[in-house]
């Protein structure tokens, strides 16, 4: 067999590092929820092509509905129009005053 012209390493590869900064950001995230223990397989990875991956894995139906639940509250979530959004997320107001401006 020849060469392999597909070679690469993790370590060298900025997608594998955006994929470990993504995972570490949501894994983050996960232990704030106090669901770490409802993602046993998420981690960073690299398919063949070197592409960055994160991986979630496989939940139960509770901790689905459970996720489902906080992303239903933080995309249905109204800020004062006077606070800051935590984050860096927009607030409702935001949106609305885009809305009318258009």
């Amino acid at each position: 067999m020849g060469d392999d012209a597909a070679r690469w390493s993790p370590i060298e590869s900025e997608p594998w590092y955006a994929a470990r900064d993504a995972t570490a950001a949501l894994r983050d995230v996960l232990v704030s929820a106090g669901l770490e223990k409802d993602f046993p397989y998420l981690q960073a990875q690299m398919n063949a092509f070197g592409h960055g991956l994160v991986e979630l894995g496989r939940v139960s139906p509770e901790t689905a509905e459970r996720l489902a639940e906080l992303l239903d509250r933080a995309l249905t979530c109204e800020w004062p129009a006077d606070a800051a959004c935590p984050r860096g997320h927009r607030s409702a107001a935001d949106d609305i005053g885009e809305e009318q401006q258009r």
